[in-house]
């Protein structure tokens, strides 16, 4: 069985309908396809006005030109990695994530086959690194933390891996990923 087949059935088919609840983003969960499979991330330069310096998938605000979610994921992908659109397999969607910043994220699932290569743009991406999916699927890898974000005392989930700590809306999304595929080997 391969692992788009895998996927496939514990994902959304569709991305949920009706209007964001914010400022409409996609981000794309690149899953390379490797004999472990790994999930792949960004780390924002620290340059940028809005999430500087942290941990992130590749993604973005939707565009005009954007036609659908998908679109916007591996537009954003494409601009942030430098991988192609045709090396990524939609396997499916993932609950859409409100941030606290406004942002009304659609998270896109795909399978990236190896062999790609990356281009980072790097006026938006300091690092792109890789993350074994078993490990952030094990529950015992996370932990909850809060602290005061905009005025408000905000409780997230955290991974740290190597010297990475992934926080924020990109954990919740790992979390709601973690939790469809919990039955997967």
């Amino acid at each position: 069985m391969t692992l788009v087949t895998q996927l496939r059935p514990r994902l959304l088919a569709e991305p949920p309908e009706g209007p964001p609840d914010g400022i409409a983003a996609a981000v794309l969960l690149p899953v390379i396809a490797r004999d472990e499979p790994m999930l792949l991330f960004t780390r924002r330069t620290q340059a940028l006005a809005r999430h500087s310096g942290q941990v992130s998938f590749p993604g973005g605000r939707s565009e005009a030109c954007d036609i659908s979610p998908v679109e916007t994921a591996l537009r954003e992908t494409r601009e942030e990695t430098g991988i192609a659109p045709e090396l990524v397999t939609v396997v499916g969607y993932l609950d859409r994530c409100r941030t606290g910043t406004g942002f009304d994220v659609q998270p896109v699932v795909g399978v990236l086959k190896p062999g790609f290569a990356l281009a980072p743009d790097p006026r938006e991406v300091a690092e792109v690194f890789e993350v074994p999916l078993a490990f952030l699927r094990d529950p015992a890898n996370r932990r909850r933390e809060s602290r005061e974000l905009g005025g408000r005392l905000r409780t997230y989930h955290v991974f740290t891996y190597k010297e990475h700590e992934i926080w924020g809306a990109t954990a919740a999304i790992i979390v709601g990923l973690a939790a469809r595929l919990h039955d997967i080997k």
